[in-house]
């Protein structure tokens, strides 16, 4: 049912056109173009000038053909850096970028196998419900695409974002909420060799502080972390300026909350004791997001695993995607895994297998919200 190779090389041709973060604008194009093919009306929002990208997010939709709840289903279009010139290589059945950059299965196999999916439909004149295809820009730097989306363009009420490690039948309905923590170190510089006695390290500060801080995984819902630290202009100055950025993640609001008031109580009280000044900003980047098990849009991703031979598995996970912003505005959502591999990395890989079973699953899922509005398989459920 699903064209392997079209699938192929559609995923190829797609992972060729550059579109790191906030220079999408080719790849919406792109898009653009296939989707009116394919009979959808396509939209893009505003949201480009707000978030720095060339293009805003682009929204896709087709009238159904069944009495069936409208779903929507949702990639982004942005990869990380190194993602220009990639060159994707085909070898024993994975696919891998030849050169020193990332691969861009993340996210761009979930967008092709959302294309293949209705590509399907629309060869084999499937029955199905309104759908609403939504690729967004920046998810890659805060979520801040989706951020911006024109939400009430969205008639769906349920959709699925194809974003997630795991292979298909993964289903993540729990995700945390994230605080990025910026803080400025001050001290007082001085000559490092004449009078260091009249300088402040700020260096030296703010290492006493990052040490004090429990980092890594605090519990089970909860983790921490400090990710970059730079400051100083030359090692006869006692630096008078450090910078720090870290971020916390919980499954619950309060844990992360309470952790990342204890970060910035650690870096005040260095300060305090270390006589530097402290400047420190908390951003709530993105809220959590629970969706329950027995909420239609998990039931219909775990039957449509079934019905393909897949075994479905409902799960946490410790990242956060557009799928939080989806909820936060009534779109009951769930993040699907698509079996990407290595990602972030030079390394990054996708097996065929893996593209070609997502792809499938993408269908069975439209299939099976199709059937159940018919009232078949209802028992299923």
């Amino acid at each position: 049912m699903i064209n392997r190779e079209r699938l192929v090389a559609e995923f190829m041709e797609m992972v060729r056109v550059d579109s790191e973060s906030r220079r999408e604008a080719r790849m919406a194009a792109l898009l653009t173009e296939k989707l009116r093919r394919l009979g959808f009306t396509t939209y893009v929002d505003d949201a480009g000038p707000k978030t720095g990208s060339d293009t805003g997010n682009l929204i896709a939709r087709r009238s159904g053909s069944a009495d069936a709840p409208a779903l929507m289903f949702s990639a982004h279009m942005d990869t990380v850096s190194p993602g220009r010139g990639i060159k994707p290589l085909e070898e024993d059945g994975i696919i891998r970028s030849a050169g020193a950059t990332v691969l861009g299965a993340d996210d761009k196999a979930g967008v092709a196998a959302i294309l293949e999916a209705v590509r399907v439909l629309q060869e084999q004149k499937l029955p199905h419900g309104d759908l609403e295809l939504v690729f967004t820009t920046c998810e890659e730097v805060g979520l801040s695409g989706v951020k911006f989306l024109d939400f009430p363009r969205l008639k769906a009420r349920m959709g699925y974002v194809l974003d997630s490690n795991g292979p298909a039948g993964t289903i993540i309905n729990r995700g945390p909420s994230q605080d990025e923590i910026y803080a400025e170190m001050l001290g007082v510089a001085a000559h490092a060799g004449i009078n260091p006695e009249d300088g402040v390290n700020a260096i030296q500060v703010a290492s006493r502080a990052i040490a004090a801080m429990q980092l890594g995984r605090i519990d089970h819902e909860t983790t921490a972390n400090i990710g970059i630290i730079s400051g100083g202009v030359a090692i006869n100055i006692v630096p008078e300026k450090v910078m720090i950025k870290g971020e916390t993640r919980s499954l619950q609001e309060q844990k992360r909350i309470k952790h990342t008031k204890i970060i910035c109580e650690t870096l005040e009280r260095a300060a305090r004791e270390g006589g530097a000044q402290l400047e420190v900003k908390v951003e709530n980047i993105y809220p959590a997001m629970a969706v329950p098990e027995d909420s239609l849009v998990v039931r219909l991703a775990q039957k449509a695993a079934r019905d393909i031979g897949l075994q479905p598995v409902v799960k946490s996970t410790g990242g956060g995607s557009d799928t939080h912003i989806f909820n936060e505005h009534g779109i009951l959502s769930v993040n699907l895994g698509i079996a990407m591999q290595k990602v972030h990395t030079t390394d990054e890989f996708i097996t065929v297998e893996d593209l070609v079973m997502d792809a499938a699953y993408v269908l069975a899922v439209i299939n099976a919200a199709t059937a159940r509005a018919a009232g078949k398989g209802a028992s299923a459920f």
